[in-house]
This record gives structure tokens, C-alpha cells and sequence, in this order.
């Protein structure tokens, strides 16, 4: 059996390789809970553009409240370097013609990888567009989300598009980060675990599950 890469160590090293330099990030997001940490962390080393493109989200009072709360998380957040704001279109028809026929198929399923490549894919074309260095997502935070298969996607976008992908981390190193032992709050004043979990679970129309708070 092949060993299993180390997603923590492949970005620890790309870190160190930028010899203090700052390139642009794309960093597409789900939500502003599962950005917190992460725009946190890696704002100390790149200048990010927070790309917000989730047609999935259901139902649009949902999606408004979420684009209201990212704009307010970035806001507040003391970050190192500069975060900006870009919002992507609210094409829900898109995602339900994408994943006609999958209605049925439990979270963890083909479903979401259609639904992790439509966002990737966007997020990849808006980085280029906008002529940035690297682009990733935050969508590997939730335990509930295949971070291998995200990063197999994003390495399989950054060869088709000519941007390099930053791979994203596996739910569990993200969970030690945020969560030292001994401790119960993220690295910031975003709040506690059971906040961070709020969105998780897909809030597309074909799932009931629509949050959770475990």
C-alpha cells in the first residue's frame, strides 16, 4: 500500500519556499465559520482574494445570510496581509442540472464530487482570470468533506488551468490547530467548535440535513 501524502508537510514546505515573498491566493469558501481559521492562518503569508461561490446552498435567504456573514467575518478579522472580497453568481440552476439523478445519493457521495469540481473549477477560472498565483478552498475543514478527493480535483484544475492548486488540509490536522490540547477556542475570536460546526453538513435543497451543531 502506497503511504498516504502529508498535506500538512506539502504546505508547511511550500510556506518556506516563499523566502518571505507574498504571492496572491484565490481562496474559495463555503462559509464564513469554516474561513475563520484559515483566512487567520494563511493571511500571514499570502495576499488573498476570498472568492465566495456556493450555487449548492439552498434555500437563497441561506445564501444571502452567508455572503452577509462572510463580508462581516473579513471585516473583523485582523489578518498580516490584505483579504478582499469577490463574490461569485447565485447560479443554483447550474448545480441542479449538474447533479440531476443524485437527489438520493448520501453526503460523502458522487454528488459531492460533482459539486466539489463545479465550485473548484469556477474558483480556477476566477483565479486566473484575475491573474493570481495559487487558488484552494476551505471546503476540506469539515470532517464530513473528502479532502484527498478535493485535493485530487484541485491538482487535476491547476494543470488544466496553469495555477497552481495549495492543497488543502485533512478536517483532523485543521481540528489540532484550532484546538490545542486543553483548549476549547479557535486561534481568534471566532468562537467555539460547536460554532465552527454550524455548516458542515451540505446545505444543497437535495439534503435535509441543512446544519448541524455537534
Amino acid at each position: 500500500m502506497a503511504n498516504k501524502r502529508n498535506y500538512q508537510k506539502e504546505l508547511d514546505a511550500k510556506i518556506a519556499g516563499l523566502h518571505g515573498e507574498v504571492p496572491t491566493l484565490l481562496l474559495h469558501s463555503c462559509c464564513a465559520p469554516c474561513s475563520s481559521y484559515v483566512l487567520e492562518y494563511l493571511s500571514q503569508y499570502f495576499s488573498i482574494t476570498l472568492f465566495y461561490y456556493n450555487p449548492n446552498i439552498y434555500p437563497p435567504t441561506e445564501y444571502e445570510h452567508r455572503v452577509e456573514e462572510q463580508q462581516r467575518l473579513i471585516r473583523s478579522l485582523p489578518a498580516v496581509h490584505p483579504i478582499s472580497f469577490c463574490p461569485g453568481p447565485y447560479d443554483s440552476d447550474r448545480f441542479y442540472k449538474l447533479t440531476r439523478g443524485m437527489e438520493n445519493v448520501p453526503e460523502g457521495g458522487e454528488r459531492c464530487f460533482v459539486c466539489y469540481e463545479m465550485r473548484l473549477r469556477e474558483a480556477a477560472e476566477m483565479a486566473k482570470q484575475l491573474k493570481l498565483d495559487y487558488f484552494t478552498t476551505t471546503l476540506s475543514i469539515s470532517p464530513l468533506k473528502n479532502a484527498e478527493k478535493l485535493n485530487e480535483i484541485g491538482e487535476r484544475l491547476a494543470a488544466e488551468y496553469g495555477i497552481p492548486y495549495l492543497n488543502s488540509l485533512p478536517p483532523g490536522l485543521l481540528r489540532l490547530r484550532l484546538f490545542p490540547p486543553g483548549t476549547r477556542r479557535t486561534g481568534g475570536s471566532t468562537g467555539k467548535w460547536q460554532q465552527l460546526m454550524c455548516s458542515l453538513k451540505c446545505p444543497a435543497k437535495s439534503s435535509v440535513r441543512i446544519c448541524c451543531t455537534n
